[in-house]
């Protein structure tokens, strides 16, 4: 059952802007979605939209069944969680957390009662007496997510909540609020630029580019049949190589090699994922290597195809060493685009 349905929906400011261009799609019950693309692409427009943040200047949205376009924020039934907490630094952790109870008039034991079991689902219980500047970053955040938690929403909303944390404590929160959402089994939308949050957390990822949406799919859909170069070269780290050439007489030559078979003609962009090249001596495809990066457990060969820059992915028991490598590619691993739209074909 659809929990969220956009219908339409676009954003267009009175200068004219349109920030989000007219989409329809859906966000199932219970599932982990997660908005991605790069700054200024319409992501966090679209979740303060939900939220009752921002206008909506076209289209419908529903949450559980019910249009909420011209609902207040406060009785949309849902519960954000910021970037930057936004903790009240005079507040005990566990008046932080039972906050919003409080102003809605809960009895006082029941607010104790649900502060407490959020507390213990985030490993908050000794902390309750804490002030926020006694916290870490990984436990302020878990602060602003029992004081969502203990709201019991129907929606969950995520706006980059991990963006002011280090590279270890974002890793081990990505864990956290992923085995959270499911054990809750709450709808969320979780907004990032941070392809790897995306890859890693999603039930389903919605890529946007330029207030539209690229593609929706899984995590390996969007990884693997990319809908267009501009998810290719968004979604992965390294991304996918792209590369210019030419179908002809049935085949997809690559610097000289047989690719693969094909039955488009003419300049394509044809997509190839680093790991899905193979060093190969009898390989067709020849590669010059400019740049080997050790990275412990695989390397990156990073050089020129042609006239192209690629990246590929060999195992750290592969001798690499710069100057020529032949290669071949995966079977069924080559993507093919439109050379001028950049859209799958």
């Amino acid at each position: 059952m659809a929990q969220v349905r956009f219908s339409n929906i676009g954003k267009t400011y009175p200068n004219g802007f349109e920030a989000l261009k007219p989409t329809d799609f859906e966000i199932q019950q219970g599932e982990f979605a997660v908005l991605v693309g790069p700054s200024g692409c319409g992501k966090s427009t679209l979740l303060r939209m939900v939220a009752g943040l921002e206008e909506i200047t076209s289209g419908e949205l529903s949450i559980a069944g019910r249009i909420v376009n011209a609902i207040d924020p406060a009785d949309r039934d849902i519960a954000m969680v910021f970037q930057n907490y936004a903790l009240y630094p005079h507040m005990s952790v566990r008046k932080n957390i039972g906050y919003g109870l409080k102003n809605r008039g809960l009895p006082k034991t029941e607010i104790a009662r649900k502060v407490d079991e959020a507390a213990a689902l985030l490993n908050l219980g000794d902390h309750l007496d804490s002030k926020p500047s006694q916290l870490s970053g990984g436990q302020r955040q878990r602060v602003a997510m029992g004081r969502a938690i203990v709201r019991d929403p129907a929606l969950f909303l995520f706006d980059e909540p991990l963006s002011n944390l280090d590279a270890k404590l974002r890793h081990q929160m990505r864990i956290e609020i992923k085995a959270l959402q499911r054990r809750l089994g709450v709808t969320s939308v979780y907004v990032t630029h941070d392809q790897v949050e995306a890859m890693t957390m999603a039930d389903r990822i919605i890529v946007m580019n330029a207030g539209r949406i690229e593609q929706i799919g899984t995590p390996a859909e969007v990884y693997h049949e990319p809908a267009s170069t501009f998810v290719a070269s968004f979604m992965g780290a390294p991304p996918m190589n792209l590369m210019r050439t030419r179908a002809e007489a049935g085949q997809l030559h690559l610097n000289g090699g047989a690719l693969c078979e094909t039955e488009h003609e003419g300049e394509v962009v044809v997509g190839v994922r680093p790991e899905d090249f193979l060093p190969d001596p009898d390989g067709a495809i020849s590669m010059q290597v400019d740049i080997v990066e050790e990275l412990g457990g695989h390397r990156l060969l990073h050089g020129q195809i042609g006239d192209d820059t690629v990246t590929v992915h060999v195992s750290n028991e592969f001798a690499a060493e710069t100057g020529p490598l032949d290669l071949s590619v995966k079977p069924g691993a080559v993507c093919v685009f439109d050379a001028e739209e950049g859209h799958r074909i």
